[in-house]
C-alpha cells in the first residue's frame, strides 16, 4: 500500500508577521489566505482530481469570507482538520487547561462550519509533547499529524530564530526539542516519549510530516515549490518507497507579492516564486507520485488505513 496524503495548514498571513517579529497588517492582505490562495487550491484539486486536508485555525472562522472559503472546501468533499484556535506557537509551554481549550475552541468553531467534529490536529509549527497528545486523546481526537523529523529543517528554523533576534525583533516562534530528530519518519503509534514507537494499541495515531528516505530532507510545501517543476522529481524520487508520502504545504504556497504581501518579500522567500510556477510544481508532484503508484487520500483515510495495520 503506498498512500500520499496532502495538506494544507491555513495559516493566515498575521502568522507570518509572527514568525519574523512584524508588525500585524492592517489591510486586506490579513486574509489572502482565505480569499484568494483557497479558490486556487480548489481549482487546482478539482483539475488533478485528489482530496487534501486543510488544517483550520479556529478564530480565522470569525471572519465571515473566511468561514465561507471553509465551507466550500468541506462541501468538495476536503477534510477540515484541528490547527488550534489561536496558533499559538508556544503551544507545547501552555498549562493542560489552556492548551485544552485551544483543542476544543477549534473543534467546535470547525464542526460549525462542516457540520461534525474534525478527526486530525496539527500543532503551530509542528512542536508536539506527550502533554499535548494527552489532550488530544482526551478530546477523541483519531490522529495527530505534527512530528517532523527533519534535521535540516530544525537546524533552519533554529538559525532563522536567532538571525531574528539578532536584528532585533524577537519570533514567536518556537523550536522544538532536538529529539524529535529520532522519531519514526513513517505512520506509528507514539509511546512516552512521543518519539518513540509503541508495541501496543493507542488512541492516537501519528503522522509524520514528509522527509525523504536516507538523509531525510524536507519533503514540504517550501521544499518542493523552490525545486519547481523541472527538478522537483529529483526530491520525490528520494521519498518514493514510503508507505505514506505526507505532503505538507501551506496557504501561502499559492500567494506571491502581486497577492498584497511584498512587505514580506525580504523576509518570506515563497512569496518571490510566481503563483504560476507553484501551480505547476504540484501539477508535476501528483503526476509523478500517481506514475510511482501512490494512491491519493485525506489525512483522516490514510490514519484509518494504519491504524488498522498497527
Amino acid at each position: 500500500m503506498k498512500l500520499c496524503a496532502l495538506s494544507v495548514d491555513l495559516d493566515e498571513i498575521p502568522c507570518y508577521h509572527a514568525i519574523h517579529g512584524l508588525p500585524m497588517p492592517e489591510d486586506g492582505a490579513a486574509h489572502a489566505v482565505y480569499l484568494r490562495a483557497v479558490p486556487r487550491f480548489l481549482a487546482l484539486l478539482q483539475e488533478l482530481e485528489v482530496p487534501c486536508t486543510f488544517f483550520v485555525i479556529g478564530r480565522d472562522l470569525d471572519h465571515g469570507p473566511s468561514a465561507e472559503a471553509a465551507r466550500a472546501l468541506a462541501d468538495a468533499g476536503h477534510e477540515l482538520a484541528n490547527h488550534t484556535q489561536n496558533h499559538r506557537y508556544d503551544l507545547t509551554r501552555l498549562p493542560r487547561d489552556v492548551v485544552r481549550r485551544e483543542v476544543r475552541e477549534a473543534h467546535d468553531a470547525i464542526a460549525r462550519v462542516q457540520g461534525f467534529a474534525p478527526a486530525g490536529f496539527r500543532a503551530p509549527g509542528y512542536t508536539i509533547t506527550d502533554e499535548v497528545l494527552d489532550v488530544l486523546a482526551d478530546e477523541g481526537v483519531f490522529y495527530d499529524s505534527s512530528v517532523f523529523p527533519c534535521p535540516m529543517y530544525w537546524a533552519a528554523k533554529a538559525t532563522k530564530i536567532g538571525l531574528i533576534r539578532a536584528q532585533g525583533r524577537e519570533s514567536r516562534s518556537v523550536v522544538d526539542r532536538p529529539t524529535v530528530l529520532l522519531a519514526p519518519a513513517d505512520p506509528y503509534v507514539p509511546a512516552r516519549p512521543y518519539w518513540r514507537r509503541s508495541r501496543h494499541h493507542g488512541s492516537v495515531i501519528e503522522l509524520p510530516i514528509g522527509v525523504t528516505r536516507g538523509a531525510r530532507l524536507p519533503y514540504i510545501g517550501t521544499s518542493v515549490m523552490a525545486a519547481g517543476p523541472s527538478r522537483v522529481g529529483l526530491l520525490t524520487a528520494q521519498i518514493d518507497g514510503r508507505p505514506l508520502v505526507n505532503l505538507e504545504m501551506h496557504g501561502i504556497d499559492l500567494l506571491d507579492e502581486r497577492d498584497g504581501l511584498a512587505h514580506l518579500r525580504p523576509h518570506q522567500l515563497d512569496v518571490r516564486i510566481p503563483v504560476a510556477r507553484k501551480e505547476d510544481t504540484l501539477r508535476a508532484v501528483v503526476r509523478d507520485l500517481g506514475r510511482r503508484g501512490y494512491t491519493f487520500v485525506t489525512l483522516r483515510d490514510a490514519a484509518r488505513a494504519f491504524a488498522d495495520r498497527a
